[in-house]
């Protein structure tokens, strides 16, 4: 799945393999990312395999940059995989509830205090979702008409979050409440 998301990123303009990882960061990171040695290793294979080609830029008082490009190959790869419906419903890891799920014999206190650490996380995401990354989706969008579209897919994945984040710290309170009542 990564190649789709660097070659999604890539169909906006040529990048570094680090403006990848700060785009990745600064966009998709609340429900796709990877590690930069990932983005590399996966560029690497997609130039081997023709989907992205690459040039190397040379840097006066920096080292070099290897600047990436999606080729047509690429575009017509994206193209296919964007066509294809997601068909299974997809399933999420999450530390917490495994955790929760075999802490029936844990200190009340402990599981409390976890909880709340969490409360105070989804809160600090909530907030960067509705500050933060609602001005960068805003500011790009007005600074850029051409990708308008765009910011209404980018404002639908930036709203998911926002929701996740609600559902999340509405089931961390039921949650807090039970402990406290039955244990």
């Amino acid at each position: 799945m990564l190649k789709y998301a660097l070659l999604g990123f890539l169909k906006y303009n040529a990048k570094t393999g680090y403006e990848l990882k700060q785009t990745m960061d600064t966009s998709t990171n609340h429900f796709w990312h990877a590690k930069q040695s990932q983005i590399y290793t996966t560029l690497k294979k997609m130039e081997e395999t023709g989907l992205v080609s690459s040039l190397l830029e040379h840097q006066e008082s920096r080292p070099d940059r290897r600047v990436y490009t999606i080729t047509e190959s690429g575009k017509t790869e994206l193209q296919k995989w964007l066509a294809k419906p997601v068909t299974d419903p997809e399933t999420v890891k999450n530390t917490l509830l495994l955790k929760l799920f075999f802490s029936a014999h844990q200190e009340k206190q402990s599981l409390l205090s976890q909880l709340r650490l969490q409360r105070t996380l989804h809160e600090q995401q909530l907030e960067h979702y509705q500050s933060e990354t609602r001005g960068v989706i805003a500011e790009v969008a007005a600074g850029m008409p051409e990708l308008k579209q765009d910011a209404h897919m980018w404002e639908a994945t930036r709203r998911f979050g926002e929701l996740y984040e609600e559902v999340n710290l509405k089931w961390i309170d039921e949650t807090i409440s039970m402990l406290q009542e039955k244990f």
